[in-house]
């Protein structure tokens, strides 16, 4: 069990599901654990959920941590440092999950020198399957960035990237949760046109993809190897294959994926 105080500023979607993945890991007890959010109702809701300690004061979720995350929209990161920025002391450990917020901009709202991590989890954290980039800061040592990684890896799977990927990350695997429940949706969808009832349908669906994205994981394999194997000839799968290709799936998921690690790099941007 980790011997260090972890503190959240903001409590949301994915505040939350990083919470929820810590305390279900057994990292820390919730009495290691603070939040702070806006409004009560959201503190009432995690307090009851989690059994963490809540608090209506971002400096004081500063002021009560080993390690802090900045779970707050891009757009309040201004506020919310200037805010904590006297509250908060080089030997804390602070980490970005925010889309677009550049470690060199984090640097310079602090105005002071700071460990600084800039990351990117994504949902899936809740059940203990999320996928995060990292990346450390010069103030960061060897020993602060694993012990960052034992946190994101306590709750999924968790790798160092350079900053100059962020971008891409965001696509591959931050956004990424949503265009996979689509496909889930779809796929269910079709099921029930044939018959199926649509929980069990869901059920179907969701299963698949979790199975196929293990195989791709403990396999090693590639994944258009693993897609050869299922593809008998002259076969039910070759022909739907060739319909997602006539239908033009690859070349969708990449123009989607691209725009939105382009949102991202416009985000960055601007933020600098």
């Amino acid at each position: 069990m980790l011997q260090k105080k972890i503190g959240f500023i903001g409590g949301g979607n994915m505040g939350s599901a990083m919470i929820g993945g810590i305390i279900s890991s057994g990292l820390v007890p919730p009495e290691n654990l603070i939040v702070s959010a806006r409004t009560q109702e959201t503190l009432d809701r995690l307090s009851a959920r989690y059994g963490i300690r809540t608090t209506l004061d971002n400096n004081q979720a500063a002021a009560e941590s080993d390690i802090l995350f900045l779970a707050v929209k891009p757009n309040l990161y201004e506020s919310v440092i200037k805010s904590i920025r006297d509250t908060v002391s080089e030997q804390q450990i602070i980490v970005s999950i925010a889309a677009g917020q550049t470690l060199s901009r984090i640097e310079s709202l602090f105005n002071k020198q700071a460990k600084l991590v800039r990351t990117m989890p994504n949902t899936p954290a809740m059940v203990l399957e999320a996928m995060s980039a990292v990346t450390p800061n010069e103030q960061m040592t060897e020993e602060d960035t694993q012990l960052i990684l034992s946190i994101f890896r306590c709750f999924g799977r968790a790798e160092i990237v350079p900053e100059s990927l962020m971008d891409a990350v965001v696509g591959v695997s931050g956004s990424s949760p949503a265009y996979v429940y689509m496909f889930i949706e779809a796929m269910a969808d079709a099921a029930v046109q044939d018959g199926m009832p649509r929980a069990q349908a869901y059920t179907f669906a969701a299963q698949s993809v979790l199975g196929a994205a293990k195989m791709v994981l403990e396999t090693g394999r590639h994944p258009g190897e693993l897609k050869d194997a299922v593809c008998s000839p002259g076969g039910t799968t070759i022909a739907a294959v060739a319909k997602l290709e006539e239908q033009g799936l690859r070349n969708t998921v990449i123009a989607a994926q691209n725009t939105c690690s382009e949102k991202s790099r416009q985000m960055s941007k601007s933020s600098d």
